[in-house]
């Protein structure tokens, strides 16, 4: 797809509305490259009925202890099949599962804070991959096995050796155990697959789920829990018509890679368009965009307010009441929808103008909740305090440059951070228990959502500047102030939107761990081509 219609739909969907807007183009399936071939039928996701599936609910994994060690899981990534729609063939994915399930959502990992936790991922996927892999991307050469994987559990803080370091992969028949000490509040985490040169495809065929970390505070506010407390993992996926899943590429059999797409069908938890049975009370929906690509700008039909409690490091100061919802490739958002005026009827989560899920709102509650067996919760006015960072806290100021290197035609040809590959020598070395201020600088027309491992941090503003002067003499030049952080991102992140034309600035504070981990682009295809650099915390 050319630079200058990605520019334009992405940033049309993400930063040039007017607050409350409500981007079009984000709902619309949107056309592969022309250089793409489709060399069988495709399924097209509007022809389907709507709304005939109930919406999957994963299984749920609650650690428990053994003799004082360790709370151990073991957990195995394997092939399945499954239906995507009712009129539509079982589908074949990779996804990560315990024992006999042959579900193709991952569980809910749900641990506690300051408890550890002991993972043993156990690969038992084929000897073969199943979807197009560019041999040309670095760390990814003929001469590997074809069928890699690494976990990384997204946003846990942890030692460098159980972090998922994209060269640490291991293949099928083996397996590895990563210890989680869970020293860090709870939040809505998530983990997928990080194997060098191969997560968009091993992602993309499903190897992605939720990581719940809870804690005392949490506990206290009387949140909706149980069947009251929903993940959902939204993600747009191509289907031939027989629906297998279907990868596109560039049609260049020696660079495969395409720099980004946008796939026909909408999924959540794995179901295109389901629906979801609900009750005339309060909900908590643990929001995950697993897209490679696609940003979901999610709203409730006739515009019906909800509020955003969390983001992705754990709960927002107060409750922040939206109409509208931006979330970025790796973002979560922890929301409350309270359906208790809508009994009876049908509401719908909306991605732009598209109904992607349809709530059936009971005509009354649950026998329980009427005689008062179970406290129906309500939405607290105030939820953690999140101290700010002082920016005169910061030692180092690091500029990053986000660039895009396109061929003589104008098609991208491969993403870098400050013009650097992966395997050039580490250049960012922040010191242990130190805060740093990283500024990135987008020289290119995407918003880059960009993801630090091991650290959270807080977003401290965003000010637009004249990309021209910058790049050719090397000059900033502001064009308009600072903007301050909308409420819903004065909490705790780590994957932040960097849009293009702007600097992003944010406040890290390296605490944990020092070694070796990384930072990068969460739009997947960019990250494998080369958007992802290595970062050492030293002591």
């Amino acid at each position: 797809m050319p630079s200058t219609r990605r520019s334009f739909l992405r940033q049309a969907s993400a930063f040039s509305l007017l607050p409350g807007a409500l981007p079009v183009l984000a709902q619309q399936p949107m056309a592969m490259p022309a250089s793409t071939a489709k060399p069988q039928p495709m399924l097209h996701s509007l022809e389907l009925p709507p709304f005939v599936d109930v919406l999957p609910l994963p299984e749920r994994l609650v650690p428990a202890a053994h003799h004082g060690q360790p709370h151990k899981l073991r957990v195995t990534m394997r092939e399945v099949h499954s239906k995507i729609h009712r009129d539509v063939p079982a589908s074949r994915f990779w996804a990560y599962g315990t024992g006999s399930s042959s579900s193709p959502l991952a569980p809910v990992i749900e641990a506690r804070s300051h408890q550890p936790l002991e993972i043993e991922w156990v690969n038992a996927l084929p000897a073969h991959h199943y979807l197009p892999i560019d041999y040309s991307l670095h760390g990814c050469g003929r001469d590997l096995p074809e069928v890699r994987a690494i976990v990384h559990v997204h946003g846990a803080r942890v030692p460098t050796k159980d972090d998922g370091y994209p060269e640490d992969w291991f293949v099928p028949g083996t397996s590895r155990t990563c210890h989680y000490p869970l020293e860090q509040d709870s939040a809505t985490l998530w983990y997928h697959d990080h194997a060098m040169g191969l997560n968009r495809l091993n992602m993309y065929a499903g190897l992605f789920g939720h990581f719940l970390i809870r804690d005392k505070a949490e506990d206290a506010l009387n949140l909706p829990s149980g069947k009251y407390e929903v993940p959902l993992s939204i993600y747009d996926r191509d289907f031939t018509a027989d629906g297998q899943l279907f990868y596109p590429t560039s049609g260049d059999p020696d660079h495969p890679w395409v720099p980004e797409f946008f796939a026909d069908a909408t999924l959540i938890n794995g179901k295109v368009r389901p629906f979801f049975e609900v009750e005339p009370r309060l909900y908590r929906f643990r929001v995950l965009n697993a897209a490679n690509s696609r940003f979901f700008a999610l709203s409730l039909s006739e515009q019906i307010p909800f509020h955003q409690i969390g983001s992705d490091q754990g709960l927002l100061p107060s409750p922040v009441k939206l109409t509208s919802l931006l979330l970025a490739p790796a973002e979560r958002a922890d929301l409350l929808i309270d359906f208790s005026q809508f009994a009876g009827k049908q509401v719908h989560l909306v991605n732009g103008a598209f109904e992607i899920l349809q709530f059936r709102v009971a005509a009354t509650a649950a026998p329980a909740l009427q005689t008062g067996h179970d406290k129906m919760s309500s939405i607290p006015a105030t939820l953690r305090t999140v101290p700010r960072i002082p920016e005169s806290t910061a030692t180092v100021t690091r500029t990053i440059t986000l660039n895009e290197y396109q061929d003589k035609v104008g098609n991208p040809m491969i993403m870098l951070l400050n013009r650097k590959h992966w395997h050039d020598p580490v250049t960012e070395q922040p010191k242990l228990n130190s805060t740093e201020i990283w500024e990135f600088v987008n020289l290119t027309e995407d918003v880059h959502p960009m993801h630090l491992h091991l650290v959270r941090f807080q977003l401290l503003d965003r000010r637009t500047f004249e990309v021209f002067s910058y790049q050719m003499y090397k000059k900033l030049r502001y064009l308009a102030p600072a903007r301050s952080p909308e409420p819903s991102e004065v909490g705790w992140k780590d994957t932040i939107q960097c849009p293009p034309g702007m600097i992003t600035r944010i406040i890290v504070h390296f605490d944990g761990y020092a070694g070796k981990y990384l930072y990068h682009c969460h739009i997947l295809e960019h990250e494998s081509n080369d958007m992802m650099r290595p970062f050492e915390v030293v002591a």
